[in-house]
């Protein structure tokens, strides 16, 4: 009987745990302005260095060296997860400004667009559980356990980003 209940409340701590990152995640108000010069400066290339930013080829490397220490290994581990981390924040930002800038222009548009409002739906939820994927594989990766792979957010993330230049007339951003 309480191997029955410490499961349930394990599973309602995991619950709790996910909808808390989920709404941590949530775009703020203060992410306002969207400009049209941000939209047209918005890049994936601004956030590259995040696919090879925790490579262990890196660490590979230095350990190769002679006097490298399993301590030099945490330290440089830890450096590069916060700059990963930071990279995670201003990613998670520009995507909160790109839905904002979507759903403004839904508001703003002669017609429904359900396709759109479909797309920025689908594209919230997995931008949430990628980003939260991410986190918990950069936490055990700052212990030395496994790998983190980001391609999969940038690519939720770039395709959001597409889907809004596509639809901001091209005429706007050029007279911005």
């Amino acid at each position: 009987m309480s191997v029955i209940l410490l499961s349930i409340l394990g599973c309602i701590a995991v619950a709790a745990g996910v909808l808390f990152a989920i709404r941590k995640m949530a775009p703020r108000p203060e992410t306002l302005p969207v400009t049209a010069d941000w939209i047209e400066e918005l890049s994936m290339d601004r956030y590259r260095p995040m696919l090879r930013l925790l490579d262990e080829s890196e660490i590979r490397s230095l350990q190769a060296q002679p006097g490298f220490t399993p301590k030099m290994a945490a330290t440089f581990r830890r450096q590069r997860c916060q700059i990963f981390r930071g990279y995670l924040r201003s990613l998670h930002g520009d995507f909160g400004r790109i839905c904002l800038a979507l759903k403004l222009l839904m508001i703003h548009a002669g017609e429904d667009r359900p396709d759109l409002a479909s797309t920025l739906v689908r594209g919230q939820i997995a931008f949430a559980c990628v980003m939260a994927l991410v986190q918990v594989r950069v936490a055990l990766y700052s212990f030395g356990i496994g790998t983190v792979n980001v391609s999969d957010l940038l690519n939720v993330f770039d395709g959001l980003r597409v889907e809004l230049r596509t639809l901001v007339p091209a005429n706007m951003m050029s007279a911005a």
